[in-house]
């Protein structure tokens, strides 16, 4: 009797231990992704502390949040066998049923935008919108380039940007209104969408829309150059010798004075001076690197060590490594969550 009583009190107290120890997520928190984990980390950006982890499903590689902070969106890639993102409340810290994407195979690039979650379908050679509200696809438009991999959407959703790997390409899509009958009636103007395909280097996939929104840069994985598109006249002006072969995240700091580059197979973090175009540093961070994530004050920016398996914290006023988030192996998508 008395044995089954300590075997109970032992376990009262394992539970209220659990319990009094379970960290909320915080209103700022940093989502990180574990590839070969199949996991979505919850980090507190103050500790640099894993909170939470939860499953994500198979080879999740981006991830997003809902403009509230309270749901992760997570692309399962798979390079095209898989059409599914995952879904997780941060506030409860656990997965929720995942959205079937149909014949939408290979999502991977993710933003949130006008509450919807866009997505690129690298497989279906497409781009769409899904709708948290109505919990469905509700748009859905063929990029007719080879592996759509990344994705940008304007805030007033009349622009989309988005990368095409193995076609060395990059499709500006914007949205105009004519004036042919549409679904409204004889009356209603008709929205069409323009797609504007720019040759860019081989192997193009990170990049980023400077803050004031006049260019596009565009890391080449195969030349190791950066081409930068003019969003107006929507042509390369300038390729800059960055030497950055398997270039594979390209970010802008949120002043739009630096734009840092992740390689996959190379040592460092390069950052260049987007006013002089010049490289200014190369920052030492492992033995590859894929995400790269702004902390939205500009202070930070943390870079997933793929090949290491830990997120490297770049401070952005000296250019050094400050710190290191162990989240699980083979880290990649890195996304902030900002609750309101």
């Amino acid at each position: 009797m008395n044995r089954i009583l300590t075997s109970l009190l032992l376990l009262v107290g394992m539970f209220a231990a659990s319990f009094i120890f379970a960290e909320d997520t915080p209103a700022a928190a940093l989502l990180v992704l574990a590839k070969s984990d199949n996991m979505l980390s919850i980090v507190d950006p103050a500790s640099l502390k894993v909170i939470a982890r939860m499953p994500v499903g198979n080879d999740p590689h981006e991830v997003i949040a809902s403009s509230d902070g309270k749901l992760a969106y997570v692309s399962n890639y798979g390079s095209g066998a898989y059409n599914t993102l995952a879904v997780v409340d941060l506030v409860a810290q656990k997965t929720l049923t995942s959205v079937d994407l149909g014949a939408l195979r290979g999502p991977h690039g993710l933003v949130f935008v006008g509450e919807k979650v866009w997505f690129t379908a690298e497989a279906a050679k497409a781009i769409g919108s899904y709708d948290p509200a109505t919990r469905n696809v509700d748009w859905i438009l063929g990029t007719g380039q080879n592996r759509t991999h990344m994705i940008y959407v304007s805030p007033d959703m009349k622009r989309i940007v988005t990368t095409n790997v193995s076609s060395g390409t990059v499709s500006i899509i914007e949205k105009t209104v004519g004036g042919r009958p549409g679904p409204g009636g004889p009356g209603a103007p008709r929205a069409d969408w323009n797609e504007t395909v720019v040759r860019v280097g081989n192997g193009s996939e990170g990049f980023d829309v400077s803050p004031d929104g006049k260019e596009i840069w565009v890391a080449n994985a195969g030349d190791g150059t950066v081409s930068i598109i003019d969003v107006a006249s929507k042509q390369v002006t300038q390729t800059l010798a960055a030497d950055v072969s398997s270039a594979n995240r390209l970010e802008f700091t949120p002043d739009g004075k630096l734009a840092l580059i992740s390689a996959l197979r190379g040592a460092d973090v390069t950052v260049i001076d987007a006013a002089t175009r010049k490289t200014i540093k190369r920052i030492a961070v492992g033995h590859g690197a894929a995400g790269i994530v702004m902390q939205p004050d500009g202070a930070r920016a943390f870079v997933a060590c793929s090949p290491d398996g830990y997120v490297a914290v770049i401070d952005l006023h000296t250019l050094e490594v400050v710190g290191r988030i162990e989240a699980g192996q083979n880290p990649d998508g890195l996304a902030w969550a900002i609750r309101r």
